[in-house]
């Protein structure tokens, strides 16, 4: 499937792995809440099994998300951030917008994500709680990104 790409004045989304800059998304995510000193090699490896979205205005990549998805029934949201200079500009939710709109993500009978403090903009898409959390189980390491071996 050729990349994906959606434009709107001078920032575009695309899902060409070409155009990914690891410096700056492993330079987002090592300050995150959620992957805090994680190694690049470990982002890359994960960006190389997933879905990834780059929000770029000009060559300047300014934002990302990555979908863990079979692109048939299932899809898990994560890593996403727009930087803090570029906020305020309905960023977001355009990224939002386009990723839903991803003909890979279309029909899915589940679509999850996890966030601390951004409940308000994914409920916007549809994102909510829960139906039924006590059909659902995980297993939660909260540093394990800090213990991955290099490959």
């Amino acid at each position: 499937m050729p990349p994906f790409t959606r434009a709107q004045g001078d920032y575009a989304v695309s899902t060409d792995p070409a155009r990914l800059d690891f410096d700056a998304i492993h330079a987002y995510l090592t300050r995150s809440y959620w992957s805090p000193g994680i190694s690049r090699e470990l982002v890359e490896r994960a960006a190389a099994n997933s879905l990834c979205f780059g929000l770029y205005r000009g060559d300047e990549q300014v934002g990302y998300a990555r979908v863990v998805t079979d692109q048939a029934t299932f899809a898990y949201l994560c890593d996403v951030y727009v930087l803090e200079a570029h906020r305020g500009q309905g960023l977001s939710k355009w990224m939002m917008q386009s990723i839903q709109s991803h003909p890979g993500l279309q029909h899915l009978r589940r679509f999850m994500l996890a966030t601390r403090d951004a409940h308000g903009l994914y409920a916007g898409f549809g994102f909510a709680p829960l139906a039924h959390p006590e059909r659902l189980m995980e297993i939660v390491v909260p540093d394990a990104h800090l213990r991955a071996p290099a490959r």
